[in-house]
This record gives C-alpha cells, structure tokens and sequence, in this order.
C-alpha cells in the first residue's frame, strides 16, 4: 500500500505535463492553421487590388483604350448610375431567382433519376450512354429549340440554366451511390431490413459529402445555363444587359454586369460552402 501510495502523486504530474504538451501543440496547431488562412487572404486581397490598380492606371494613361476596355472608376459610375435608375436591381433580382430555381430543380431530379437508376440496375445500363450523350452535348445549342418549344421568358430561361448542370448532376450522384460500402447494405439486409431501408439508411447518407461537393459545382453551372437562357430569351436579367450593351456598345454596361456576375457567382458558391461546412460540423463528417 505504500508503494502504491508514492507511485500514485509521481504518475499525476506526468499526466499532468503530456495533456499541457498536448494542448500546447493542440494551440501551436491551431495557430498555423489560422496564420495559413491570413496569408492565403492578403495574397489573394493584395493581387485583386493590384489588378485593379493596374487596370485603372493602364486606362488613365492611355495604354489601352477606355471605350474598349472600361476602367474601374467608369465601372464604379455606371453601377452607380444603374443603381439609381433601380435597373440594376431589377436586373440582378431576375437573375439570382432564375438561378436559385434551376439549382434546385436540378438538385431535385438529379436525385429523384439517380435514385431510380440506383433501385433498378437495369434501367442505369439502358439509360448511362444516353446520360453520358447529353452531358457532353454543348448545351448552348438546345437553347435556341427551347426557345421554339417553349418560347421566351423565364420558363425557357430555367429550363436553359438546368440543361446545363441536370446530366452531369446525375451522373456524379448516382455514382456516388454505387461508391457506398457494399457490406453496410448486406448487413442492412442481413438484419430484415429492405432496399427502402438500405437506401435511407446507408447509402443516401454515406453519398452526403458527393451530394455536397456536386451541389458547389452545379450553382455555377446553372448560372451559366440561365446567362445563356437570358442572351437569347429574355427581356430582363444580367445576360440581357449584357447582350444590350454590347449591341448599343455600351462597353461599360458590358463589363459592369459580368463583375456583378462575378460577384454573384462567388457569392453562390461561399452559400453552399458554409451550408457543406455546417452539415459536416452536424453530423461530424
């Protein structure tokens, strides 16, 4: 007993000592991450403004003509100008609903395909040649049947901007659900339950960081889609403005609504990163 109560009090400290290590590196880490984060910030910050700033000298001093390729105060001017006229907004408004709805009824049918093609093995071998086909079909040249089916407005506009993400959206889904570990669905299986179950309770969730990583690609492809939609269906929107000011060689319009797209497009995908971000934090992905 009192062998073990002098060995007790000497092992304490120690323990003591490896969790401060521990921690102490635990910090250190932390540090270097969050310091990597900083740089990877300034760099990106610091090459921007430095873009702009040579653009800007460059178009003051006559390297490149102004008319052509505008400056960053005659951009700031005319997004002033649009803006106190309520264009821009109203622009911009179009614009970000038809991409929301294209993103999620893409979301929606690539799930609702990929599914069916996962509970029938054979309707995925007829249907993947046809999907591969139409994914790698230039979706630019449906756009004007689109127009003749449905004829313009916006109902063609979102039809253009899923045209573009629906095929490959499926694609990637279905094969993350083929990816999922074969021996969790035989122990699903195993244990009475039936392919329903199967689906929800192991491959559905265990395709979530798929689902996720496509999602991120698919906001910006249907952004695209819907920028086609609007050069040749539309009235309204970014794409219009783009295509008005180009054909009035409003050159400033021109550039102004593709740095707002920019800007959209970035906006876009920061959504879904901090959305793919919370679900990994939720279920500890």
């Amino acid at each position: 007993m009192k062998a073990e109560s002098k060995l007790k009090p000497k092992s304490e400290p120690g323990k003591r000592k490896r969790a401060g290590a521990e921690l102490t590196k635990q910090e250190e880490f932390i540090r270097k991450h969050k310091r990597h984060h900083h740089e990877i910030a300034s760099w990106r910050t610091f090459l921007f403004v430095l873009f702009l700033v040579l653009w800007e000298v460059s178009a003051s001093r006559k390297w490149i003509d102004s008319f052509f390729f505008s400056s960053p105060s005659r951009v700031l001017r005319c997004f002033a100008d649009q803006i106190r006229n309520n264009s821009m907004l109203s622009h911009i408004g179009v614009t970000l609903l038809e991409t929301l709805l294209s993103f999620l009824l893409v979301i929606a049918l690539s799930l609702f395909v990929s599914t069916l093609l996962w509970h029938s093995k054979k309707l995925s071998e007829i249907l993947e040649p046809y999907l591969v086909v139409l994914n790698s079909l230039p979706k630019s040249a449906l756009a004007p049947l689109f127009i003749v089916w449905l004829g313009t407005g916006t109902r063609t506009i979102i039809v253009a901007g899923m045209s573009v993400a629906v095929f490959g959206s499926v694609i990637s889904f279905y094969t993350g659900f083929q990816q999922v570990d074969s021996e969790k669905i035989t122990l699903i299986y195993t244990l009475g339950g039936s392919r329903r179950d199967a689906f929800l309770k192991v491959v559905l969730p265990g395709s979530v960081p798929i689902l996720l990583s496509t999602a991120k690609v698919n906001i910006g492809l249907a952004l695209v889609g819907v920028i086609i939609g609007e050069f040749l269906a539309a009235r309204r929107g970014l794409g219009y403005l783009i295509i008005y000011g180009s054909q009035v060689f409003q050159l400033d319009m021109v550039i102004t609504s593709i740095i707002v797209l920019c800007v959209i497009a970035l906006g876009f995908y920061k959504s879904v990163q901090a959305i793919e971000h919370q679900i990994r934090i939720r279920f500890k992905m």
